[in-house]
C-alpha cells in the first residue's frame, strides 16, 4: 500500500457527497434557467417554456435534497450529523481569527466556520425554495401552494418574487464565499478539500 493509502481515512460518507454535487448542479440549473444575466444566452438555446420547466424541477430537486439533508443531519453517520459542525457564533468567530492569522486547527470534518457557513447556506435555499413555489402559486396557479396562493393579487406577486430573487442572489454570494474559504483553508492545510468531497477521504 501507498503511504497515502495508509494516511487517508473516510470522512464523507456516499450520500453526503451525492447530496453535495446534486446541489450544486441543481442551484447551477435553477439560477442560470431564470437569472436575468443569462437572458441573452438562454434565447439562443431553448425556448422559455422549456427554461421555466427547468426552472420548476430544478427548484422541486433542490426542495428534496434540503428534506433529505435536515433529515441526515440527525440520522447519518458522524460527519454528516449538525452536532458534530454547529458551533456557536463565539466559537466560529474565534475560529475566523484563528485563519486570518494562519493559525486555525485543523478538523477532519467541517471547522466551525465551514458549519456555519452550511447552516446560513441551507436556510437561504430554503427560503429560496419557499419563495419560489409562493410564487409559482400566485402568479402562475401551480404547484402545491397554488390552491392557498392563487389569485392573491400583483402586490403579493411582486412582494414574493422580490424575496425570491433577493435570497437567490444571497446564495450565490454565499456560494462565493464558500469557495473563497474552501481555497483558502486547502491552502492552510495543504489539502485539496474539493477533491476530499469527491473521494471522501482526508489526511488522517
Amino acid at each position: 500500500m501507498t503511504d497515502n493509502a495508509v494516511n487517508d481515512i473516510a470522512i464523507w460518507d456516499p450520500l453526503v457527497r451525492l447530496f453535495h454535487w446534486l446541489l450544486v448542479f441543481s442551484f447551477a440549473l435553477s439560477y442560470f434557467s431564470q437569472g436575468e444575466p443569462f437572458e441573452n444566452v438562454r434565447e439562443r438555446l431553448l425556448t422559455e417554456e422549456t427554461w421555466q420547466d427547468l426552472h420548476v424541477w430544478s427548484g422541486y430537486a433542490i426542495a428534496a435534497l434540503l428534506l433529505f439533508r435536515l433529515a441526515w443531519g440527525f440520522m447519518g453517520p458522524r460527519y454528516a450529523r449538525f452536532s458534530d459542525f454547529v458551533r456557536g457564533p463565539r466559537a466560529t468567530l474565534r475560529y475566523l481569527r484563528q485563519v486570518l492569522t494562519l493559525r486555525a486547527r485543523r478538523y477532519l470534518g467541517h471547522n466551525p466556520a465551514g458549519g456555519a457557513m452550511i447552516v446560513i447556506l441551507l436556510l437561504s435555499l430554503t427560503v429560496t425554495v419557499a419563495a419560489g413555489l409562493a410564487l409559482y402559486g400566485a402568479d402562475k396557479g401551480l404547484g402545491p401552494l397554488a390552491g392557498a396562493l392563487a389569485g392573491g393579487g400583483e402586490r403579493m406577486t411582486h412582494t414574493v418574487k422580490e424575496i425570491h430573487e433577493f435570497f437567490a442572489n444571497f446564495t450565490v454570494i454565499l456560494v462565493i464565499g464558500h469557495l473563497i474559504g474552501v481555497a483558502w483553508e486547502s491552502g492552510l492545510h495543504r489539502e485539496n478539500l474539493a477533491w476530499a468531497m469527491i473521494t471522501g477521504r482526508k489526511r488522517a
